[in-house]
């Protein structure tokens, strides 16, 4: 029954999702605030509905209710409760109704944003942001419906992919979701002002926290998901430029674009037709890989379905928002009309200049990721670009961008000071330059890049909090006058500092990676395998049982010099139901750096492969994105986002209003 109630729920949702489309959308145009009204309600109403669907579908595997597909397919009995709660997203048919869930969860929290947004700007959001929800909860329910029953039910599940069997799984689809569906707001912020006809800073204001709050948990899931696959596929590698990865990165790039174009606009009311295109772009992003994940049109650990069907349906959404919203920018933009000037020497312009390079590092992973596939699509042909491509294009757009963001964010709003602006940044530079100098000295012979990238790194970090003592500290006098500057500033300025500054930390860590030393070798009990500072001493070898899967057991001693670390077990597992096994990596960590260890197969006289490496400062990759993720919270706090900007007597950029 509880599954009826949430077939029921969802096909509901279904129809206010489509009130929730018309009817605001035709207040707005009749301008009428009745009609309009309906909107926020419609939004509560449908998350509301989708809600009691989605929890229908968590019972479901909390009981073991096998009489459902879904849960036959991707659940066992004896997995551990954690396990039944990530199989619900751990599929493609649960994920995809996650998806919804936070669709309509960010269509709720713009219809409870009253005080924040325009009332006419909110209703033609929640118009476009409903027509997205009919387009997925139809593809949901036509090609995806979690609910299917099973009739006889099966005894027993099928399991749940061991690979996703991980805590990490717990987290990383619900943060990603969280940044990839985020971004339809900024989309629905950009379609809501074409058909308006409104764009100006009241524009920018809205739409820029929205944009943040995705980009803040699209940057935890990416960093979640490299860090899943860092330790539980054991290839000891942090990226691999996988396309479903790439799916990812390119909105999270365009994302980082728009929250700085959005900046601009706010502040000098310009760049609106560029910004209004990257809020378009951005969700476009975000739709491709969907696409990509669920159209079968690659096999992944990352992807989902391989049912042409659902390909042919996602692809159809894909084209009906991208090409729709593109044909609406191509119709209302070219009207226009100039906003602010400034000079080419300012913050804004370096703002534009970092937009310029985001773009093209944007394009350059686009171009990589989906050559191939539309190549093999095309022609059958296949072709790999791996590394060495993604190396050779995305790294010399990036590296200037990084040079040049310490200089951009000295610089003045309106008309800036270059030279002023380059001698702020000199001790940091100074400072990088030393740091570079003595690793080059210290690691003679070594890669040369990498003391060149920690250098860069160094750069960063010190330059992004050096401009923001100088705020505090050139502007006040004694201790009390300095924390009572500190606290004054605005929390969008302590945001951004430490967003930039998390960019350095991650640089230094990728750096870092050049030094990273792998061994491999095939030991006994007693033998020992040595890998950059660490020697790993395999002490013995014992089978274990778990709740669904039986290992063995292998456990290290880890010695560096003369000091010997805490000893670490790595496993290989053979999961019961599926018969497929996994590898689990042994990872201790050394301060910021890490002895890792993952097992091969096991010989017949005993013996068992390992793969032993050194990682040299590898957790500063994923703890620099949380510091770009604290940024990212500690801006949302400001409280001018929590406000609607000053409305203009005589808005400069406007579209004209339809005729009344």
């Amino acid at each position: 029954m509880i599954v009826e109630i949430g077939h029921f729920a969802l096909a509901l949702a279904l129809g206010v999702a489509v009130i929730q489309t018309v009817v605001p959308l035709w207040g707005v145009a009749r301008q009428d605030p009745v009609l309009a009204s309906v909107g926020p309600a419609a939004a509560i109403a449908c998350f509301l509905l989708v809600s009691v669907a989605f929890g229908s579908l968590v019972f479901s595997y909390f009981v073991s209710d096998f009489s459902v597909e879904n849960v036959a397919s991707n659940s066992h009995s004896t997995q551990p409760l954690i396990y039944k709660l990530t199989s619900t997203w751990g599929n493609h048919e649960g994920s995809m109704l996650l998806w919804v869930l936070i669709l309509v969860l960010f269509g709720a929290m713009v219809a409870l944003s009253r005080r924040s947004l325009p009332a006419r700007l909110r209703a033609g959001a929640l118009a476009a942001q409903g027509s997205i929800t009919v387009a997925f909860l139809a593809f949901t329910l036509l090609t995806s419906n979690p609910f299917r029953r099973l009739v006889p039910a099966p005894a027993e599940g099928q399991d749940l992919n061991p690979l996703l069997q991980d805590l990490g799984l717990a987290i990383h689809p619900p943060l990603l979701y969280v940044g990839y569906v985020g971004f339809s707001i900024s989309y629905a912020f950009a379609v809501a002002a074409l058909i308006d006809g409104r764009i100006d800073a009241v524009w920018a204001r809205a739409v820029r926290p929205w944009t943040l709050l995705a980009w803040t948990f699209l940057t935890l899931g990416i960093s979640m998901g490299s860090y899943w696959a860092y330790y539980e596929l054991g290839w000891g590698g942090w990226w691999f430029w996988d396309p479903v990865e790439n799916a990812s990165l390119m909105p999270w790039i365009a994302g980082t674009a728009l929250i700085h174009s959005t900046v601009v606009m706010e502040k000098r009311d310009a760049l609106k037709v560029w910004t209004i295109l990257l809020a378009i772009l951005t969700f476009s992003l975000s739709l491709l890989g969907t696409f990509i994940v669920r159209s079968g049109v690659l096999t992944s650990v990352h992807s989902f379905a391989t049912d042409p069907q659902r390909g042919l349906f996602i692809l159809a959404i894909l084209i009906i928002f991208v090409g729709g919203s593109l044909a609406l920018f191509a119709w209302r933009a070219p009207l226009l009309r100039q906003g602010g000037l400034f000079a080419p020497v300012s913050r804004e312009s370096a703002l534009v200049v970092n937009n310029l390079f985001l773009a093209t590092a944007c394009a350059t992973v686009f171009v990589g990721t989906l050559y191939p596939l539309a190549l093999e699509m095309i022609t059958g042909d296949k072709i790999s670009v791996g590394p060495p491509f993604f190396n050779a294009t995305f790294l010399p757009v990036v590296v200037p961008l990084l040079l040049l963001l310490p200089i951009g964010q000295s610089l003045a709003w309106k008309r800036g000071d270059l030279l002023g602006a380059a001698q702020r940044a000199q001790f940091a530079f100074g400072f990088a330059v030393l740091v570079t100098i003595a690793l080059l000295a210290v690691t003679r012979g070594g890669p040369v890049l990498a003391p060149l990238g920690i250098g860069l790194g160094v750069f960063l970090v010190v330059s992004a909090f050096w401009d923001l003592g100088e705020r505090v500290v050139s502007r006040a006098s004694g201790a009390a006058a300095i924390w009572s500057r500190a606290r004054g500033l605005p929390r969008s300025i302590w945001g951004t500092a430490f967003a930039h500054a998390g960019v350095g930390v991650t640089v230094i860590g990728i750096a870092a990676t050049a030094w990273s030393t792998e061994g491999i070798g095939i030991l006994k009990p007693g033998q020992s395998l040595t890998s950059g500072r660490y020697t790993f001493t395999l002490e013995s070898i014992a089978p274990r049982t778990g709740p669904n899967f039986t290992e063995e057991v292998a456990r290290f001693k880890i010695r560096t010099g003369e000091r010997e670390m805490k000893p670490v077990e790595s496993m290989k597992r053979m999961y019961t139901a599926r018969a497929m096994p996994t590898t689990e990596a042994g990872i201790r960590s050394d301060g910021f750096s890490q002895a890792y260890v993952s097992l091969g197969e096991r010989e017949a006289d005993g013996s068992i492969a390992v793969r032993a490496y050194d990682k040299p400062l590898v957790l500063l990759i994923w703890i620099g994105t949380l510091i770009m993720a604290f940024g990212g919270a500690l801006s949302l706090t400001d409280r001018r986002f929590r406000v609607a900007a000053p409305r203009r007597a005589a808005p400069t950029s406007a579209l004209p209003q339809p005729a009344e």
